[in-house]
């Protein structure tokens, strides 16, 4: 289900650009539905685990579009530059918590949390060409380890459903110039990951794309 996409490699992050840290990302300014709230300025710690640590009277807040708070007490630490395909995904020794995904199409970018704690990050493509993915918050409605395509002929692995015309999370080919019809194709390791941890009712909220995506 691969077509042309204008797409970017990965370098910075959604939040450095208000936190100075560097995540992963494109150097665009975050799109207006992207509110942190701050209540001081933060001093993250690197720790040994491999993960950016906020203290608790410093942790940033994610503001969704339907107005949900999300505080984030850590996030992963990943190389300064990312590309077409690479994930990191890393969930042990972390609290329990509800999973919900945050999909920045700008940035092709897709953070997983397990309640405060980011476990997941990847590379991703999306619609072009008038199949555009939606953007919003939205609740999975299911998911399906294999799916395949009437309409395109294709299978979709490890899909995780978010609207009922048939726009997905699902693994997919992520590499320069791919792009899918309307769905957030993940790096296929990555996409089974998320499959395993990922349940009916997860929240995902997506970041609208630039135009003339």
């Amino acid at each position: 289900m691969a077509i042309r996409l204008k797409a970017c490699s990965r370098s910075g992050a959604w939040l450095p650009m208000i936190l100075s840290v560097m995540v992963a990302g494109c150097d665009r300014p975050p799109a207006p539905i992207d509110n942190l709230q701050l209540p001081s300025p933060p001093r993250p710690a690197r720790s040994p685990d491999g993960r950016i640590r906020y203290r608790p009277a410093e942790r940033p807040v994610f503001v969704a579009s339907d107005g949900s708070r999300h505080p984030i007490a850590s996030l992963l630490q990943v190389p300064a530059r990312m590309t077409f395909g690479d994930f990191r995904w890393a969930d042990r020794g972390l609290g329990d918590g509800p999973i919900w995904m945050r999909v920045d199409l700008p940035r092709q970018l897709i953070s997983v949390f397990r309640g405060a704690d980011e476990i997941g990050t990847a590379i991703i493509v999306y619609g072009s060409d008038g199949t555009a993915t939606p953007s919003g918050s939205f609740a999975l409605l299911g998911k399906e380890r294999m799916h395949r395509s009437r309409a395109y002929d294709a299978d979709m692995p490890y899909t995780l459903w978010l609207t009922h015309d048939g726009v997905a999370l699902h693994a997919s080919t992520v590499e320069r110039g791919r792009a899918t019809h309307g769905c957030i194709g993940l790096p296929p390791d990555f996409a089974r990951q998320l499959f395993a941890v990922a349940s009916r009712g997860d929240r995902v909220f997506v970041l609208p794309a630039p135009p003339n995506s």
